[in-house]
């Protein structure tokens, strides 16, 4: 019986050591394949960092043989001032931007995996009192509106909100204003200009210098009355969710960046947060300029891999499969507009940039210096 035990235990020594071996080599396998990938890099809008420094979409590229390393920027910055010699592909929020670094490069290939409609957030008190002014508006769906026209009503007589009727709940000395990026870096504050010029110039497509000018003098206050804003759209909302109404009422952001968060059930989102749909708005259709092969493969793979799709969806951004989206945010009970309809066209890339230099140049003769930029690309 000992003789037989014996034997028995040095069966089972001799598997294990087996085992261990081959998962010891599987390993060095596994870590060599990662060493062995091939680095794509690109310059992206950092609205969509937290997607690319996801460990699931790492290993989705990784699948590929891709190990995709990214830096941020202002998408204004992305198609006007990085250089784009560094990098394999370009990944701005919007067509315009796409389109420039495209004709610029005369590349004939682009690709557009997912798009996010602009939006406002808030707090629930503050949308109550917008609610009394006519300006916020709850839909069936439950959804909110933000009536543009009637925010740009305030915003022309410079409304402080300790004026509103009734506003008991935030009566601070400050103006109504929307919080926005920089408009000379960043795409989301240009896309902000182009429903408030579109609005203001009749609810028409801003085209040529007199619809400029008929819309400068309060785009401009709209901007340079925030006081201080930030190159790219990652700043602004971490303050919304950390410090609260009383720095930040109203945010104007990618709906992108809220759905994420309220995804990711991290605690980030409270209850008293309210997503806004502006009226109009407009939608931020992030498309990828491939500079080179490796960067037409990142593209392709991002708009036909399912894997990345999915993980697309639940980063909040809204896909070419939109059953795929509405699903991730009916399993994660997070509201959002079915169908965002009312929306508007931009102006071309041409005409926005007039109108942005054009703020730029109010930006310098009001003494608010030159347009900030990033210490460095991250």
């Amino acid at each position: 019986m000992k003789r037989a035990a014996s034997i028995v235990l040095a069966a089972v020594l001799v598997i294990g050591v087996g085992v261990a071996i081959y998962l010891g080599n599987s390993g060095s396998g596994a870590q060599k394949s990662r060493t062995d990938l091939s680095i794509v890099k690109g310059v992206i809008g950092s609205e969509k960092a937290a997607f690319f420094n996801d460990q699931r979409v790492q290993d989705a590229f990784a699948q590929h043989g891709l190990k995709v390393e990214v830096d941020t920027a202002g998408s204004r910055q992305i198609a006007t001032s990085v250089d784009l010699d560094k990098y394999d592909f370009a990944f701005p929020s919007s067509t315009p931007a796409a389109e420039k670094i495209q004709r610029e490069r005369k590349i004939t290939q682009t690709y557009a995996p997912f798009y996010s409609p602009m939006v406002i957030a808030s707090f629930r008190p503050i949308v109550d009192v917008l609610a009394r002014q006519g300006v916020a508006k709850k839909d069936a769906d439950g959804t909110w509106t933000f009536d543009m026209a009637a925010y740009l009503e305030l915003a022309k007589k410079g409304t402080r909100w300790d004026q509103l009727p009734g506003n008991t709940t935030y009566p601070v000395r400050k103006n109504v204003l929307v919080r926005t990026t920089d408009p000379r870096n960043s795409n989301s504050a240009a896309m902000y200009l182009a429903i408030t010029s579109h609005v203001l110039n009749g609810d028409a497509v801003v085209q040529g210098s007199a619809d400029a000018q008929k819309v400068l003098p309060l785009v401009s206050r709209l901007f340079l009355e925030q006081g201080y804003t930030a190159t790219t759209s990652e700043q602004p909302f971490d303050d919304y969710l950390s410090l609260g109404m009383g720095n930040t009422p109203l945010l104007f952001l990618y709906e992108a960046q809220f759905v994420d968060r309220a995804i990711r059930d991290d605690g980030s989102i409270t209850a008293d947060m309210v997503l806004m749909y502006p009226s109009p708005s407009v939608l931020s259709k992030h498309t990828v300029v491939p500079l080179n092969d490796k960067g037409s493969q990142v593209g392709k793979l991002l708009v036909e891999d399912p894997q990345l799709q999915e993980l697309a969806a639940t980063s909040g951004f809204r896909t070419t499969r939109p059953a795929q989206f509405a699903q991730v945010v009916k399993d994660h009970k997070v509201l959002v507009r079915t169908n965002v309809v009312d929306l508007i066209d931009p102006p071309t890339y041409e005409t926005l940039e007039r109108l942005l230099a054009a703020i730029g140049r109010t930006y310098e003769a009001k003494g608010a210096g030159p347009a900030p930029k990033d210490e460095e690309l991250r």
